[in-house]
């Protein structure tokens, strides 16, 4: 295994960071592993917002069901679907661009989290543990005024960055499933009850199939989480649907 399947295979999310700074020159290198990434057209549709406010970081750690971890990283970066700076280069160009569309939303939210991937990637490189943070797509209307986000720029994900503590360090990846539950050939295909109940043995530790898929249910699709993710993602639609 090469030394990029190897950081692939290795990579975790890490939530407890050392007080250890990210150089100037690792930060750069991140963000410009970020640009590297393939862009639909080459129009790189994403915006990436460099979050170095302390009082900014507080804040977007509540507003992001209180995560606490997120306000304590050395490097935090918010990954926007952009739609809008497009408009203003056709403009300057004497063209008059339609309103974007629920298409031109997806395929900007594409470019920004393969952007943001790119960033994982190089950072794992680093010595530089990441996070994800999805909430940064709940609630629209403090987020776009936090972040000063202007009609056609959406929040897709948010990354944390940080030394990982040896305890993050040596805690064990959560394990993947195996390549033939997640991949069909050549066209969708449902899993029946026996391939489902096989995806899941061994994921499920002590509790039977039932009892940890209950608890999970709840805890992430019926989640109040889940319901705000929605609720915001429909405030934000209403900018891009057709008249």
């Amino acid at each position: 295994m090469n030394e990029i399947l190897q950081a692939l295979h290795n990579r975790k999310s890490v939530r407890v960071f050392t007080k250890e700074a990210i150089s100037e020159k690792d930060r750069e290198n991140i963000l410009l592993a970020a640009l590297q990434a393939p862009s639909a057209g080459c129009q790189l549709l994403y915006t990436i917002l460099d979050i170095t406010d302390q009082e900014k970081k507080d804040k977007l750690a509540q507003l992001c069901d209180h995560q606490a971890f997120a306000a304590q990283a050395k490097l935090v970066l918010v990954f926007c679907a952009d739609c809008r700076k497009w408009l203003s280069f056709y403009r300057e160009a004497g063209l008059s661009p339609r309103k974007p569309g629920v298409g031109d939303l997806l395929l900007a939210v594409e470019d920004a989290l393969i952007a943001a991937q790119n960033a994982v990637t190089a950072a794992e490189s680093l010595g530089i543990g990441s996070c994800y943070i999805g909430d940064v797509m709940e609630n629209a209307e403090a987020m776009k005024e936090l972040l000063s986000l202007p009609q056609y720029v959406y929040p897709a994900c948010m990354l944390v960055f940080g030394y990982p503590t040896r305890q993050q360090i040596e805690r064990k990846k959560p394990e993947r499933f195996r390549v033939n539950d997640l991949v069909c050939e050549n066209a969708y295909q449902d899993k029946d009850s026996k391939q489902i109940r096989e995806m899941f043995a061994g994921h499920t530790g002590s509790q039977g199939y039932e009892a940890w898929m209950k608890a999970f249910w709840q805890r992430k699709y019926e989640s109040d989480f889940s319901k705000e993710m929605n609720r915001s993602m429909e405030v934000y639609l209403q900018d891009y649907r057709q008249e």
